[in-house]
């Protein structure tokens, strides 16, 4: 029983230790099936992306498994497509080089050949990219499309490389405006360069505006500075920027030869005028400083336009038209044609043959320099203004014989004097045969009757300007005859005979009319005064002779009373006749002088031998200074200030159409000949 006990508590034992063992075996199975589920999970994830790695490390060795004849036909045509996608990736990288000396500004200025090379390499890349990036687009996709028909690689490969290139805008921006940034500094560089040399010139004082054209010649640009805007301007038109150089360059020169100008004083050039004699002086500065402009600053501006614009000669052309009208040469052209409107008179035909010879002087010049489309306008301004001032200088030269005639019927001055248009006509001749305007006049009136088709000749002027004299000359004698008082009209023709002696001997009038026909003049002169001082003061010396004196030599009363009679008429016809002619005048010194010295010796002696005699007979008396009114002195100091000019004389002449009324159209004829120059 015992054995048996203890055999069934071993037998239990056994069995507990079994399940313990079972139990704790059961229970490292189940942790193992839970750490190979963890283990299994974790897997999962891992093979997923192994899984998707194989497929793209399928995809991208696919085309080494293709057939190995369809991997030899693909890798010609595969090499062709990828070389020029290569160099053009090459040239990419060379264009992102050059940002950096593009980029800095002042590298334009310390270097500018260097930096133009730089740019101009900017430009070939951008040129070949230009060429050859759509073209290795083109190839790329080709090849991609090429190994997708094939098969050659896996087909979510090729859509991907398809949809890429797809996507490629290789034309547009290809330097992501580096170029543009590059030709703002080259822009900004022309500008500096020009600012640097364009300064106006150094002038004469302004109250001093005579510049001596030959002796002023504007500083030239140096030549290295003009070769730098030259190969400027040439990259910047190159890339469209042509217009931008022109204006800037227009702009700056156009101030800088306005500015030169305007020290000269110009301001006679705005609002001129029409009055063609006080015109004068500033037609003279107009031709000195028209042709400093034209010879000297246009055509040094001219000279560098071509140099600057060496391979664009209609910009050129267009750029010098621009400068031109901003420095004023319609200005110039203006004040001509005011000069032309100006009113009418025969200071104005001097004037108008001033400004045609400027302009003849200038023609070659004008032509060269404003020959071409560019200068439209300035041909056009200038063709009008020589038309006008040709047909002006025509109109008013021809019609000076007709006016001279028309004076005929105007009033010779009052006082006896020579009237002005004597005075004015023999000098304005003298001035249209001189040196100064004959060969103008010619050339003028050669041009107007070329028009008509009508000759003209040297000897056809000639005669036209003795037409004119002529015709004064015989107003002389109607002029003459309107006077009421004979002595005053002798007075007068001796006058006006003289003055065209003197004033036409040794002179080009002279000369064509001749001597005969001045020794007729100067012995007119010695006619009339004869007469006049027979017909005047001649009829005083009568009045104080001897006669019937002697008869009465013993009666003293009878005689004095004879003597105070004599003395009283003489008196009486001395003072009527002084007073009278102390209105008249002389305007020659020395003929007033001779003529005074002619009256004293006809009236004075004879005065002091009567005073000498008789005046003791009337000096007893208590009324002699009733009788005896003037000294010999006094005679003598009155008689020989007669006939001098009056101060603040004026003439009041007027010219006249033929229908008589007055017109302003040659007003200035009567002007004082000294307004001739």
């Amino acid at each position: 029983m015992g054995m048996d006990q203890q055999e069934e508590d071993e037998e239990t034992r056994r069995r507990m230790a079994s399940l313990q063992s079972a139990r704790a075996a059961l229970r490292s199975g189940v942790e193992r099936s839970r750490a190979l589920t963890h283990a299994l999970a974790r897997s999962g994830t891992r093979l997923t992306e192994i899984q998707a790695r194989l497929q793209a490390a399928e995809a991208a060795v696919r085309p080494i498994r293709a057939p190995r004849d369809a991997l030899e036909g693909a890798g010609p045509n595969i090499d062709r497509a990828v070389g020029p996608a290569a160099a053009v990736l090459k040239v990419f990288d060379a264009v992102h080089g050059l940002e950096p000396p593009l980029l800095a500004g002042a590298a334009a200025a310390q270097d500018l050949p260097g930096y133009l090379a730089v740019v101009g390499r900017l430009e070939e890349a951008l040129r070949f990219l230009s060429d050859n990036c759509g073209l290795a687009a083109q190839w790329l996709s080709d090849i991609v499309q090429y190994v997708g028909e094939r098969g050659l690689a896996d087909p979510r490969f090729v859509s991907g490389l398809a949809q890429a290139l797809a996507g490629l805008k290789l034309e547009d921006d290809l330097d992501a405006g580096l170029l543009t940034a590059a030709l703002d500094v080259l822009e900004a560089e022309f500008c500096r360069l020009l600012a640097d040399h364009s300064a106006p010139l150094a002038m004469q004082d302004p109250e001093k505006p005579h510049p001596d054209a030959a002796s002023i010649a504007p500083p030239r640009i140096p030549a290295t500075a003009v070769q730098k805007l030259s190969l400027t301007l040439d990259r910047l038109a190159a890339n469209g920027r042509l217009g931008y150089c022109a204006a800037a360059y227009a702009d700056a020169r156009g101030d800088t030869v306005s500015a030169s100008l305007r020290a000269l004083g110009l301001d006679y050039l705005r609002d001129p005028t029409e009055d063609a004699q006080a015109l004068s002086p500033s037609v003279e500065l107009w031709g000195r400083h028209l042709e400093f402009a034209v010879r000297h600053l246009l055509e040094a501006e001219r000279k560098l336009c071509v140099a600057v614009f060496e391979r664009r000669p209609e910009a050129a052309s267009a750029c010098f038209a621009d400068i031109a009208a901003r420095a004023g040469i319609l200005d110039f052209l203006k004040f001509a044609r005011a000069v032309a409107d100006a009113r009418k008179d025969p200071i104005k035909l001097l004037r108008l043959l001033d400004v045609f010879d400027s302009l003849n002087k200038l023609r070659l010049d004008f032509n060269r320099l404003f020959g071409g489309k560019a200068c439209l306008e300035i041909q056009s301004r200038t063709r009008d203004l020589v038309k006008r001032v040709v047909d002006g200088s025509v109109e008013i030269f021809e019609e000076l014989l007709v006016q001279v005639e028309l004076q005929r019927n105007t009033p010779p001055p009052a006082d006896g004097g020579v009237p002005r248009l004597v005075t004015f006509v023999p000098k304005y001749c003298n001035q249209l045969l001189g040196e100064q305007y004959r060969s103008v006049l010619t050339q003028v009136l050669t041009i107007h009757r070329s028009w008509r088709k009508e000759p003209f000749s040297d000897k056809m002027l000639v005669d036209a300007v003795h037409n004119i004299v002529k015709a004064l000359e015989a107003n002389f004698d109607t002029w003459s005859k309107s006077y009421e008082d004979k002595t005053l009209s002798y007075l007068f023709m001796m006058n006006t005979h003289w003055h065209f002696f003197k004033h036409l001997k040794s002179t080009k009038m002279g000369e064509i009319l001749g001597d005969e026909w001045l020794r007729e003049h100067e012995q007119y002169k010695d006619y009339y005064s004869q007469i006049f001082l027979r017909e005047s003061w001649g009829t005083l010396a009568p009045l104080l002779s001897r006669e019937g004196l002697i008869l009465f030599s013993k009666g003293q009363a009878t005689a004095r009373d004879l003597v105070k009679q004599r003395f009283k008429s003489f008196n009486a016809s001395f003072a009527e006749m002084h007073q009278k002619q102390s209105a008249w005048i002389i305007p020659d010194k020395d003929l007033q002088l001779r003529l005074c010295h002619l009256v004293v010796q006809a009236i004075v002696p004879v005065y002091r031998s009567f005073m000498q005699n008789y005046g003791p007979l009337v000096e007893q008396d208590g009324s002699a200074s009733r009788y005896v009114k003037y000294s010999t002195e006094d005679l003598d100091k009155m008689l020989s200030t007669l006939f001098m000019p009056k101060p603040g004389r004026t003439g009041s002449l007027q010219l006249r159409n033929s229908n008589g009324k007055i017109t302003s159209a040659m007003t200035g004829l009567y002007r004082s000949a000294s307004t001739l120059q």
